[in-house]
């Protein structure tokens, strides 16, 4: 049979592992190229011959997404694998249409090819869409797990933006980690909250070496946390799947891929965000759980939102900086900064539009409907300096971020400036204490703690 001629479809995450779990080595198949989108500046470059196995010892480049088309055409190819994550049914659908028309096979990996089996018992926490909550709700799950005495690693779902090679198996102990790995802002904002808890996190590239690495890491491990992001399916096998929903974008769960993926898949739902969505957006996001999954048990939530410095808000024009993913590919209209800005009593929510400089200029025409608040995109340095110079620019009194760092430790910000901060709550009953406890007797798991 002739070898079939691939494109893989992605942004520097799902695309890795799908070619590493199915394609590396698999004779029947030759990998021609990926293409890149969502993320500034990933495209150019290969992946790496070090990485990409005895098959491929040129390596495989990396092309923009616009050049799909072209690609197709002139390399005769076969098949393209769709390959990342928080995009609409509308967006998969129109790209199927462009790979159709140029020729190609338009296919999705799912699950069976793409997960891989721990040696340790795995809890899932994945999401609908970016910017659930997701990760206030991993956290909690380790706290349940470490009050238990039980040795927890989380492995983040990958955000490899520099050198492959260098980011094929990376451990997260410390903040001087963070330095350590050249990390960008959105890496930072979901590893430090983890370290700076005295949890230790993997990320990376090839995830069967970052799990072996996980099973026997020097501090011990009893659970894997896998914590997902970018709504995208667990890269393991997990013993128990954990899926938050976002009542302020009610229907979501239903039209977003793999967002419904994880929705079907859940053992547990978590509504969140329930203290600040309206009632008709809870409804809607309980039907759609009856809809698809009536199996799952439903845990109600709310992220309440606290300020180190409340005066900086009260009466002030405050420009309100958020998550960049979280604005961006996740289309939210308001953030914790937002919330923190009503709650407490700012008197205007300024526009950053007329302020932008440089790369966050492009940020905005790629993503227009993001509206007034400035994303923290922080890819290179050039957008750390750009997002600097338009938070010193604009005229505000003071600075609300929301991010889950403070960026202050980052770039210099000369405005009074304060943090937002985060954590899931559960109202009511059922709560995950009791669904932890009842996965770690399943487990037959044992720790220091537990009776």
């Amino acid at each position: 049979m002739a070898i079939k001629k691939v494109i893989i479809i992605g942004a520097a995450g799902r695309d890795f592992h799908n070619f590493n779990t199915y394609f590396r080595n698999n004779q029947d198949y030759k990998v021609v190229a990926f293409t890149a989108a969502q993320i500034p500046d990933i495209d150019g470059r290969k992946y790496p011959a070090e990485l990409a196995g005895g098959l491929y010892p040129e390596g495989i480049p990396i092309f923009a997404e616009e050049e799909l088309t072209q690609l197709i055409k002139v390399h005769g190819i076969d098949d393209c694998v769709f390959s990342y994550s928080d995009v609409s049914y509308q967006k998969v659908m129109n790209m199927s249409a462009i790979v159709n028309a140029a020729g190609a096979n338009f296919k999705l990996l799912g699950p069976s090819d793409t997960m891989i089996r721990s040696h340790k018992p795995v809890i899932a926490v994945v999401a609908t869409r970016t910017g659930c909550g997701k990760s206030q709700t991993s956290r909690k799950v380790i706290e349940e797990l470490m009050a238990k005495g039980l040795r927890v690693i989380a492995i983040r779902h990958p955000m490899p933006y520099g050198d492959l090679v260098a980011q094929k198996v990376q451990r997260f102990a410390t903040v001087a980690d963070l330095k350590k790995h050249n990390c960008t802002i959105e890496e930072m904002e979901e590893y430090e909250p983890h370290v700076s808890r005295g949890n230790i996190i993997y990320a990376g590239v090839d995830y069967e070496a970052i799990i072996r690495a996980a099973e026997n890491d020097p501090s011990g491990c009893d659970v894997i946390l896998w914590d997902g992001g970018n709504n995208d399916f667990s890269f393991y096998k997990p013993d128990l799947t954990i899926t938050v929903a976002d009542p302020h974008r009610p229907g979501a769960e239903l039209s977003y891929y793999p967002g419904e993926v994880n929705l079907r898949l859940a053992d547990v739902v978590v509504i969140n965000k329930m203290d600040s969505a309206s009632p008709e957006g809870i409804q809607t996001v309980r039907e759609s759980i009856a809809k698809v999954n009536p199996k799952a048990i439903v845990v109600d939530g709310a992220s309440p939102i606290l300020v180190d410095n409340p005066g900086i808000i009260k009466g002030k024009r405050v420009l309100i900086v958020e998550d960049g993913p979280t604005l961006t590919h996740g289309e939210m209209k308001i953030g914790a900064g937002t919330v923190a800005a009503r709650k407490f009593g700012a008197c205007e929510e300024v526009d950053a539009r007329p302020y932008l400089v440089g790369k966050l200029k492009e940020t905005f025409d790629i993503y227009p409907n993001i509206g007034s608040i400035l994303p923290a995109m922080g890819y290179s340095d050039q957008q750390l300096k750009d997002l600097e110079a338009t938070i010193n620019g604009c005229d505000c009194d003071s600075v609300i971020i929301g991010t889950p760092i403070d960026l202050n430790r980052i770039i210099n910000i000369k405005k009074p400036t304060t943090r937002v901060y985060y954590d899931l709550e559960e109202i009511g009953y059922p709560k995950l204490s009791h669904i932890i406890n009842k996965f770690v007797k399943e487990q037959e798991l044992t720790g220091e703690a537990v009776n």
